[in-house]
């Protein structure tokens, strides 16, 4: 038996011995195939012997019937497993993959990267270079449908639809790999294909490791020659090849692949096949073993069993096996687990590398009855006779509507049912059925069967952005595309069309190869009953059809008929009349009928006409007849006209009586812009219109014109008919006729033009001509060259050219024109049916009408209802609403304002002044004050101030009026002068006015709503990208991506196709920790798998529906949680829900997680989100309770990290969620917050604003637990405080700031007792306390916020004192003392106390004095003193007032001090203004700049306030100095001369007084004043002489600083172009605060500096605008900054303006001003350098980097070395050093011999990177290969470099190096 071992080792090898034959034949079923259902190993044991022949007899004895027929069960997808190795045929040739057909009627695919590698390789290479490769075939040349092939099993996949699916390969690596080398035998047959041609053959690749297959030339030629026809073999070519011999063990072999040689080839015993490398196509003798009712069991290669099913069976032999029958047999598959063989008898299969034939069924798609069941399969399918004989095939599947409905009972052989015939096998040349009910009663079955313009139903499968897929059979589904879902374009489909509804489409085209199926929906063409037009060579000329608008063009449409079937309608057949403009006409997608005028179908070439005229008589007559009857109409004439048809761009219209046609464009119908579309919308077909004008007359086309000024004009002859009548200076009225860049092409009636150039276009200066004209427009023009020649004119629309008239005079014309037009719209109104129309036409403005509010909207404005009619829409806005509470349901009385009749809405106002307006007369031509109410583009509605009657006047004074700035614009509530032009208000309800002066407008106070505005939205420049880029991605679709870049608070994706997406932190777990930050969970290159949740607008940032049109324009929303993967997903469709609704879901006081977005430093609030459409803001204040976290945020919170907040409610913007970090905001008794100082009362307390509006008040006693001196001295509104929330009874808050009440837990000792009544008063106790008032009765003397007492007088000091001034004086309000209780009497509520220092151990309350009590002469003395102080200075009375008071008083010293210290910093403020903004030439020097800034600034004292309630002056003056007016803040220049001068030398007259007498008299302020004597006078006079005369040489000293306004006008008298001086006369100005005086001065340098000094005007521009920034309103400012532009280069003037409010921190101004300069000269790489360093300074360096890059896509390639040096050098001062490094590297490995990039690299390396970074880059700098010159340059800043910064052992070692460089050199030109 050891024998019978040998002949099945592992792996099974060939036998060599012949006589164990006879015993083999013997056993009839070999061992391998008892296990078919489950895998077992075929080895035997060593130990094995003849008992295992016996068990497999006894387990063959107990097989059943029923595990015959499951051993011979077909194959089906179940049964297919990875690796195995099976024969196909091709089906289906595509693009990109083949379509196989494998046995027992399955199907696999085979992707075109599964040919081979050499193919992969060349189709990579392809991809690389973006264009065909000439030696590189496509699938379809290279393998065609009946070729047999050799495949592998790669994967088996289900499909969305729960199919499975079978991926296979054809590579000889995959299909081969069961083969060595060493196994490799002479005879075999192989698959192939060609890897690569060589001189005398080819290599093929047989996919055998360690072999090189060899096909010659010569034993290829006849295969190139029959099947190749004579082309040379292609890389990739799939051949089945025959090993002529081998060499080298299997290394080398030969291969043919001639016919004779492969069809002949047969599998022997010698080539040594096992079970393990047995492979499908082989063909091999074999031995019928057993015959059963399902098929065969064979014997092959001796050792070898296989099975052949029924269907692989020869036909003709059927029924006729019998055992050991001799017969040949081709392998089909071989099971790689169970070594299952398969095999086929089929004779077609018998002859390798012949291709199968029969590739169809000729009664494909028929429906069959009565066709009865052969037999059943459990896991396959059944097999059916059909009436010819044939077999066929079903598989399981496909016999039943589903899996419930199947009963296997209904399937016994001889059952008959009722099925259609759906495909072909090639492999089992079987019909394949199918029983299913919907596949029998389907209309079309394939894509062949359906034919273009074919009416077709079909169920929508899904509504995607680029159309809709409607399911038309079971395997076919066709695309409805966007513009086809209707017959006009619709924005929602979803809508109208929902899944799963039945629609009736029209077949467009059809392509059954490529399986395209298009189809369209529009109802015109689906319900046509026009002959259809599907191919050309149908079409005959005089078919009407119907199609639709593919292009539009300038030379006519082009319109699609069915099959891809075009033609062309020339511009001259769109309509019986000229159409100048097809584009404005017709639109893409518009259904269109049309008529064939002519057809070539071999150039596939149609020519149509939209003119479906049936007689042809009618379209022979138009001119001839007319000019007989004289109907023709000149240039210039005027006509009636009836309207016949509206079009898109004017009115069709017949000119009465000869009903020629002409057409009268919209512009034309009115002189003003805005009533031409009114007038259009209201005039209806039908209408008749007079005198109206013939513009032009062209090929029977005839151009109209009812504008009354051209109408006048040619009525009063007063228009030239040709040139030689026009000269210079004459003013002509005409219109726009087009608007070019370079100016404005204006025509007049009788059809001559000319140009109106862009520096004459207008006095304002022209940025846009657009901006400034409208083409139609009516306008006056000044003729200002003519050339007769050229037939050319140049004009003027300049005003100052151009004016008619008087302004008030043109202004009332144009006005009573606009105001007639719109009455003859109302007399148009009244002529409809439609009640609500005719209302609106009796609505006028200046009605009363009582409405009921139906509405409050968002944005503040009402919606009324319960007007004269039922759907009347009336509205006030929120400025009309005049801050009334409004709820709806209310009744309000309203006036009307006016009524929008294109709208048809009614605008009315709750302002009571206007409803119950005052009964007063008027006077004509009297000058009134007004408020604007309602703005229209050429009017304006006012109401009159005094009483209420509402008034129009025109916003234009001329024809060319048009343009405005912004600054110059008016706006509702606006005050303006009116003169009143007519007393009663007539028919239109209003009077007429002119306006007065625009001086005399006066602007309304508005409040900024900047919380509505996302200040400073960044956007990620990589989403940016996303615009270009349209995707088809529908909400729940799941994607990969890469990860591409990380922010904080979202992930940037780019997806397949370059697509763009965005995570958002909340969208990456499930369970955020709180301070982590989500994104750094990803990695940049990662890939991720996520779910698309929603799509967000690029330019709004909203998110999108899917219908949305631009929805494929949007960047994708996606979420990457693991619940979203999983379980479904929200979809963030917000195109219906507001912003208020999105956040009302969020309730008070619940816990959310959000992510920090960034802390806003102006509006003081961390800005958060929530989910990426869902933003919060967490107020300041509410994120600790720690002033160290209040002080730098930025410290503790980082952005993107995740935050636990709860909600407090939603925000006042509407449109974000309040939060807070330290639990819900009550505000409730006990409760410790934080709060902002809003205003400081002296002597009484402080109001705290807390967030969301809460205010709350802390009394003088409450703001510390040790009273002091100034209690109040350090809070300033705006400080941070931290409070005691003591009551909530009232409105206000009652607060407490005592550190034993906020922060008990420190225990500090509390040095003043809290007394809140009088019960915590007693008898005998020292308290402090702040004087109150002094009283008749005496000193009244507060204990507590509400406890006061009394000190009678005798009680207050032991002096006594009989003035009470004197009191006063000494005892001022708030003076902090120390009382003794006397006595507390709690029935009457008064305390009495005592200040005598017997009682409280303290001081007299007055200063020690020789002489109490006081003489009368002392208080003669006291009194005169008083006097004297009120003249003097500030610092003097406050000196006195020290003085006098005494040592006693510690304190006051530290009060002086804190005035100075408060001095110094207002007046800081104002230094070196006038220079800060002067480029460097003009200053004059910067040391002396310096110095000045350091100088002392002692004769100047500033106390402003800056917002209302800035730092108050009370703080520190006396209460009798709180009536002067806070003063702003005075400016001093710090160059040339200096402000600090004293006081009492800007009056020369006085003689000064020295310090030392102030303070001797201040010593003794009580010692009379002595007579002076004769002799003291004469000195005293001659020392005022001495002192004039010594001022009068000071004057006459040319270097003597100028001190006053004539001192300035005599230097620039004598220098009047220097800028430098006018600027030191602007700001001596400023210093005294006359901001008036300071401008004209100004204004006065910009007329005197002579024009050619445009530096010097620049310089005085600049600081005009730094004033205005500083002192002016913001509109101020606009106005110098757009004159500063017309007069100056304006790049200039931006940058100037972009510094002044960067330095003077108005950051958002800059921003957006960048923003604009951006736009405007994206050419200039300053502003983009500029731009970022702004961005860097303000620590925003990733918006730095976006500059970076739009920069570099505007800038021409030649800048952009330079603009990203400079980049990479700001990065290294304000940014950070390593991106900058970075960036300099990557530009060097770019450009390595830029040497000046090298320099600045290392001149930025020097300053702020280390010394070895430095060398290090020496070192790389001198090894570099440039000129010696340049070397040279390196060397030496090397050397100096060591010189100054390393050691003598440095310097000699560059020197060296140095030395080293030029030997080299030398030697090198020596050779």
């Amino acid at each position: 038996m050891a024998t019978l071992e040998e002949s099945f080792p592992r792996g099974g090898t060939r036998k060599t011995h012949k006589s164990e034959k006879a015993l083999q034949k013997s056993v009839e079923q070999d061992n391998l195939f008892d296990i078919s259902t489950e895998e077992k190993s075929t080895k035997r044991k060593k130990g094995q012997k003849e008992p295992a022949k016996t068990k497999t007899l006894k387990i063959k004895k107990r097989e059943s019937i029923k595990s015959v027929r499951e051993k011979f069960d077909i194959l089906s997808v179940e049964s297919l497993c990875e690796g195995m190795r099976i024969l196909g045929c091709v089906k289906e040739v595509n693009e990109l993959e083949l379509v196989i057909s494998l046995p027992n009627g399955l199907r696999g695919f085979v992707q075109v990267t599964e040919i081979c590698d050499a193919y992969t390789k060349k189709l990579n290479e392809q991809v690389t270079q973006e264009e065909p490769l000439k030696d590189l075939l496509h699938l379809p040349e290279l393998f065609s449908p009946g070729m047999l092939v050799r495949c592998v099993v790669s994967s088996v996949d289900t499909t969305e639809r729960g199919k499975k699916s079978v991926k296979l390969s054809l590579n000889p690596k995959n299909v081969n790999r069961v083969l060595s080398a060493e196994s490799l035998k002479p005879g075999m047959l192989l698959t192939g294909t060609v890897s690569s041609l060589e001189d005398h053959g080819y290599l093929v690749d047989i996919g055998v490791d360690g072999t090189r297959a060899f096909l010659p030339l010569p034993k290829a030629q006849e295969y190139i020659r029959q099947k190749n026809k004579g082309a040379k073999l292609k890389v990739g070519q799939y051949l089945n090849c025959v090993i002529e011999e081998v060499k080298a063990s299997g290394g080398v072999v030969s291969l043919a692949i001639g016919h004779a040689e492969v069809s002949t080839a047969i599998t022997t015993e010698e080539q040594n096949w096992t079970l393990n490398n047995l492979l499908p196509g082989l063909v091999v003798k074999a031995q019928v073993q057993k015959v059963t009712p399902h098929g065969l069991t064979l014997n092959f290669l001796t050792f070898f069993t296989g099975l052949v099913d029924f269907m692989h069976l020869d036909p003709k032999k059927a029924g006729t096996y019998f055992s050991n029958q001799a017969v040949r047999a081709c392998i089909l598959c071989v099971h790689p687990r169970t070594r299952v063989v398969r095999l086929s008898l089929r004779p077609i299969l018998l002859q390798p590398g012949r291709p199968l034939i029969r590739l169809s069924c000729q009664h494909l798609g028929a429906v069959l009855d009565d066709v009865s069941v052969q037999g059943f399969f459990n896991k396959a399918g059944a097999t059916f006779r059909l009436k010819d004989g044939t077999l066929a095939y079903a598989r399981l599947s496909h016999l039943s509507d589903s899996e419930n409905s199947f009963n296997p009972d209904a399937f016994k052989p001889g059952n008959t049912h009722k099925c259609r015939i759906i495909d072909y096998s090639q492999m089992d040349e079987l019909a394949l059925l199918s029983l299913r009910t919907a596949i029998i009663e389907a209309q079309y079955l394939r894509y062949h069967d359906i034919k273009p313009a074919a009416v077709v139903k079909g169920t929508v499968l899904t509504i995607k952005p680029y159309g809709m897929l409607v399911k038309v059979g079971e395997q076919i589904r066709g695309l409805v595309p966007a513009m086809h879902l209707a017959d006009i374009p619709i924005k929602n489909p979803e809508k109208k069309y929902h899944v799963g509804d039945e629609v009736k489409c029209r077949v467009l085209l059809c392509d059954p190869e490529a399986k395209k199926l298009m189809m369209t929906l529009k109802k015109t063409l689906v319900e046509s009953k026009l002959r259809a037009i599907a191919c050309y060579s149908d079409v005959k000329p005089g078919l009407q059809t119907h199609g639709f608008i593919i292009r539009v063009k300038d030379y006519g449409c082009i319109v699609k008929f069915y099959n891809d079937v075009q033609g062309l309608v020339p511009k001259h057949e769109l309509s019986a009349e000229y159409i100048p403009d097809p584009e404005r006409v017709f639109y893409t997608g518009q259904v269109v009928k049309a008529v064939v005028l002519n057809c070539e179908p071999s150039k596939e070439r149609m020519l149509l006409s939209f003119k479906l005229l049936s007689d042809p008589e009618l379209q022979k007559e138009p001119t001839g007849h007319s000019r007989k009857k004289g109907r023709v109409i000149n240039i210039g004439q005027l006509v009636d006209v009836r309207i016949s048809e509206k079009t898109k761009d004017g009115l069709e219209v017949t000119v009465l009586p000869s009903n020629i046609p002409a057409f009268l464009p919209t512009p034309h119908l009115s002189d003003h812009v805005a009533n031409s579309p009114l007038l259009y919308h209201w005039l209806q077909p039908g209408d008749t219109l007079h005198r109206v004008l013939c513009l032009s007359r062209s090929e029977g086309h005839v151009l109209l014109c009812r504008k009354p000024a051209l109408v006048s004009t040619v009525e009063g002859g007063q228009d030239p008919k040709n040139f030689s009548e026009i000269h210079p200076g004459m003013l002509l009225i005409g219109f726009v006729k087009s608007i070019k860049d370079y100016g404005v092409f204006v025509q007049f009636p009788s059809g001559l033009s000319g140009l109106a150039p862009k520096a004459i276009m207008s006095d304002k200066f022209v940025t846009s001509t657009s901006d400034h004209f409208v083409e139609g427009q009516t306008v006056v023009a000044k003729v200002t060259n003519v050339d007769e020649e050229k037939q050319r004119m140049l004009l003027s629309l300049r005003l100052s050219d151009c004016m008619l008239g008087d302004a008030a005079t043109t202004s009332l014309l144009l006005l009573n024109q606009c105001l007639e037009e719109l009455q003859g719209v109302r007399s148009l109104m009244r002529n409809r049916d439609s009640i609500l129309i005719q209302t609106l036409a009796e609505m006028t403005p200046g009605m009363i009408l009582e409405l009921v509010v139906q509405e409050v909207l968002e944005d503040g404005s009402v919606v009324f209802s319960g007007g004269p009619v039922p759907g009347l829409v009336l509205r006030a806005s929120k400025y009309h609403r005049a801050g009334q509470e409004v709820e709806s349901g209310q009744k309000k009385k309203v006036v009307v304002l006016n009524v929008d009749m294109l709208k048809l809405e009614v605008y009315v106002s709750l302002h009571q002044d206007l409803v119950n307006k005052k009964a007063k007369k008027l006077k004509k031509g009297s000058e009134h004050q007004a408020i604007v109410q309602h703005l229209e583009e050429s009017f304006a509605v006012a109401s009159l101030v005094d009483t209420g009657h509402l008034a129009a006047f025109s916003l234009t004074s001329h024809l060319n009026d048009t343009f405005r700035f912004d600054s110059e614009k008016l706006q509702v509530g606006q005050g303006v002068s009116l003169t009143l032009k007519t007393t009663e208000p007539g028919v239109t309800g209003l009077l007429l006015a002119v306006e007065g002066p625009a001086a005399k407008r006066t602007m309304r106070r508005t409040q900024k709503d900047s919380e509505t505005v996302d200040e400073d939205e960044e956007v990620d420049p990589a989403l940016a990208i996303a615009t270009i880029k349209k995707h088809a991605l529908s909400i729940g679709d799941m994607v990969t991506g890469t990860v591409k870049s990380i922010k904080p608070t979202h992930v940037v994706v780019t997806l397949e196709d370059g697509i763009i997406g965005c995570i958002h932190a909340s969208h990456i777990l499930d369970d955020v920790p709180e301070g982590t930050c989500p994104t750094a969970k990803l990695q940049v290159g990662k890939t991720v798998t996520a779910r698309v949740i929603g799509g967000r607008d690029v330019k709004t940032f909203k998110f999108l529906p899917v219908s949305h049109p631009r929805f494929v324009r949007t960047i994708p929303e996606l979420s990457v949680r693991p619940s979203e993967l999983e379980d479904g997903h929200t979809a963030l469709n917000s195109h219906s829900v507001s912003p208020m609704e999105k956040i009302k879901q969020y309730q008070a006081g619940q816990t959310v997680t959000c992510f920090l977005k960034k802390y806003n430093v102006v509006k003081k609030w961390l800005e958060v989100e929530i989910a990426p459409d869902v933003r919060g803001r967490i107020p300041l204040l509410l994120t600790s309770l720690s002033f160290k976290v209040l002080k730098h945020p930025d410290k503790k919170f980082r952005i993107g990290q995740a935050l636990s907040a709860t909600v407090v409610g939603p925000d006042s913007s509407k449109a974000f969620v309040c939060l807070s970090l330290i639990g819900p905001h009550k505000l409730e008794k006990g409760e410790v917050a934080m709060g902002r100082v809003a205003k400081v009362t002296p002597n009484e307390g402080l109001m705290v604003s807390f967030p969301f509006g809460k205010m709350g008040r802390v009394s003088v006693f409450h703001v510390s637990d040790s009273y002091s001196e100034m209690p109040l001295e350090d809070f300033i509104p705006q400080k941070v405080v931290r409070c005691y929330v003591l009551s909530t009874e009232d409105e206000v808050l009652t607060l407490s700031l005592r550190s034993s009440k906020t922060n008990p837990e420190t225990k500090s000792r509390v040095e003043d007792p809290e007394i809140n009544s009088i019960h915590d008063v007693k008898k005998g106790q020292l308290l402090r306390g702040y004087v109150k008032s002094i009283e008749p009765q005496g000193v009244l003397f507060g204990l507590g916020p509400s406890v006061v007492g009394l000190a009678q007088y005798s009680k207050v000091s032991q002096y006594s004192l009989f003035k009470k001034a004197l009191y006063n004086k000494y005892l001022p309000e708030g003076r902090l003392l120390t009382a003794k209780i006397l006595s507390v009497n709690h029935q009457k509520n008064l305390v009495e106390l005592s200040f005598l220092p017997s009682d409280t151990g303290k001081p007299d309350v007055f200063p020690a004095s020789p002489e109490l009590p006081l003489s009368k002469q002392e208080e003669r003395k006291i009194e005169a003193e008083e006097r004297d102080q009120k003249g003097e200075e500030k610092n003097q009375k406050r000196k006195d007032k020290k003085n006098q008071k005494g040592q006693e008083e510690a304190e006051l010293p530290s009060k002086e001090k804190t005035q100075g210290k408060r001095r110094r910093q207002t007046s800081v403020r104002g230094q070196s203004w006038a220079f800060s903004y002067l480029s460097p030439q003009e200053t004059v020097n910067k040391k002396a700049k310096k110095a000045g800034l350091s100088e002392d600034d002692s004769g100047v004292e500033v106390y402003y306030r800056e917002g209302e309630e800035e730092i108050e002056e009370t703080n520190v003056l006396p209460k009798k100095q709180q009536t002067r007016p806070a003063e702003a803040p005075r400016l001093q220049l710090s160059s040339g001369f200096a402000w600090n001068v004293g006081l009492d030398s800007l009056t020369p007259a006085l003689p000064p007084r020295a310090e030392s007498s102030d303070s001797e008299e201040d010593e003794n302020p009580h010692q009379a004043v002595k007579k002076r004597s004769k002799k003291e006078k004469e000195l005293e006079k001659q020392k005022a002489e001495k002192e004039l005369s010594r001022i009068e040489e000071a004057l006459m000293d040319p270097r003597r600083p100028p001190e006053s306004a004539d001192d300035f006008d005599r230097l620039v008298l004598s220098s009047p172009n220097s800028s430098i001086l006018w600027l030191q006369y602007m700001a001596f100005h400023l210093q005294a605060t006359e901001i008036e005086k300071a401008r004209a001065v100004a204004e006065r340098a910009l007329k005197t500096i002579s024009f050619r000094e445009e530096q010097e005007k620049l310089n005085v521009w600049v600081a005009l605008l730094n004033l205005e920034n500083m002192y002016g309103s913001q509109e101020s400012l606009t106005k110098v900054f757009e004159r500063a532009v017309q007069y100056n280069e304006p790049l200039k003037v931006y940058l100037h303006l972009a510094d002044i409010y960067a330095k003077s921190e108005k950051f958002q101004e800059a921003g957006e001003l960048y923003n604009r300069m951006l736009k405007r000269f994206r050419q200039e790489k300053a502003v983009w350098i500029k731009y970022g360093a702004f961005l860097l300074r303000r620590s925003q360096a990733g918006a730095s980097h976006r500059v970076l890059q739009r920069a570099l896509e505007c800038l021409p390639r030649k800048e952009h070395i330079d603009v990203i040096a400079k980049f990479a050098q700001l990065e290294f001062q304000l940014g950070d050093a390593e991106r900058a490094k970075a960036i300099f590297e990557n530009m060097l490995s770019i450009y390595p011999k830029r040497t000046d990039v090298w320099s600045v690299y290392i001149d930025m390396t020097i300053k702020h990177c280390s010394q070895k970074e430095v060398r290090d880059i020496f070192e790389r700098v001198i090894h570099l290969s440039l000129a010696p010159k340049r070397m040279k340059f390196f060397f030496k800043r090397y050397l100096d470099y060591e010189k100054q910064h390393g050691t003598e052992k440095d310097v000699q070692a560059v020197k060296a190096k140095a030395l080293e460089y030029v030997e080299a050199k030398s030697s090198v030109l020596e050779e």
